[in-house]
Parts: structure tokens; sequence; C-alpha cells
């Protein structure tokens, strides 16, 4: 692969995306200094120009929604809404469903995939990721990818934090603050930290 990517400003070729994303849905470990982390670097750099402009710069959602196609190098559906500010360190990893609504202030850090099920609202300030630390001290710089599925009609509140390998289930309720740490069942409500559940609808 060329390594024209190291270099400030240069955009990834669609051959270099692909292969960051095999790898990154793949779930296998991201050595630091590899290739791929490599590539993760620049997908961040690409992300935070993107991002930075579109945040400073806003002129309408519909506009905003175009910046988002290029964002995440993907046609975004129609009904998809975001309000800025919003941030992303890679979005070449996000898929967003019919009617998506997210909401002012969140933060996606999509390396190892979140997809957002059609209708699903997520609230200000919501923090999704999908990227953990090795736990040992030795190899603590490596990465390890787990995709965060949220289910159509789910509603995460505001200031939620969601960890890498979730599944939030159809039409659930994420209370406001919470942190869920494990599977959300479909309709139900969760809340407090880490998340449990408190109803079912």
């Amino acid at each position: 692969m060329a390594d024209s990517y190291y270099e400030d400003g240069v955009e990834l070729t669609q051959e270099q995306i692909d292969f960051f994303l095999e790898r990154m849905d793949s779930g296998e470990e991201c050595v630091a200094g590899s290739e791929v982390h490599k590539l993760m670097t620049a997908a961040s750099e690409r992300a935070m120009r993107i991002t930075s402009r579109m945040n400073a710069e806003f002129t309408s959602l519909s506009d905003t929604r175009s910046q988002l196609e290029r964002l995440f190098n993907r046609t975004v559906p129609d009904g998809v809404g975001l309000f800025v500010p919003f941030t992303t360190d890679c979005g070449l990893n996000t898929h967003l469903g019919e009617n998506v609504f997210i909401n002012a202030g969140c933060r996606f850090q999509d390396q190892g995939g979140i997809y957002i099920g059609d209708r699903a609202l997520i609230g200000h300030n919501a923090v999704i990721a999908t990227l953990n630390h090795n736990m040992d001290p030795v190899k603590r710089a490596n990465l390890l990818p787990a995709p965060v599925h949220i289910g159509a009609d789910a509603w995460l509140g505001s200031n939620v934090t969601v960890l890498p390998g979730v599944t939030i289930g159809e039409g659930a309720v994420v209370a406001a603050g919470a942190v869920v740490t494990k599977d959300v069942p479909a309709r139900t409500v969760v809340g407090g930290v880490p998340a449990k559940v408190i109803k079912e609808l």
C-alpha cells in the first residue's frame, strides 16, 4: 500500500478505506504502530478536517446532510437529521437508517462500527464508543474493535454513553446519563451507571 496518507491533508483512497474497514469489521486486534493503526490515525485526521468545517460553517440542515455523506463515505437517507456540533474520530463506519435524528453535541467513535436503526433518536451529548484498549499494560496501546447496534425506534437520552459491543433493542429507551455496558432488551427502559432495566414498555 502507498504511504501517501502519512502526509497531512491527504485523503485516503477507496482501496485504503476498504482495507481498513475490513480489518475493523473482523474484530481483530489493531496493534499499535501497524499498517491498520496508521490508517486509523489517517482516518481520524480526515474526520477532524471534515467535522471541524461542518461545525464551524453551518448553513443548513440539508448541507449538513451532504457533508455527512462525505464524512461517512456513503449515501445518507433523506430523512436523517443531525444538529451540529457533531464529532467523530473516524466517520467511515457509521451506518444510519431512515429518519434517524442525532441531536447536538454527540460524539461517535465508530471504528468498530455503529449501526443505528430506522427512526432512532440520539439525545444531546451522547457518546457511542466502539474501541477498547488491551488490558495488558504491555499491549495497552493496542485497540480492540467491537460494533454497537441500536435498534429501530430506540431513544437514547441526553449524556448517554454506550460502550463497545453493546446492542440496544428495538424500541428501547436509555435514560439520560446512563452508561450502557451490556445489551439492552427490546422495549425496555434502562438507566443508571451501569444501566439496568427499570421497566418494560
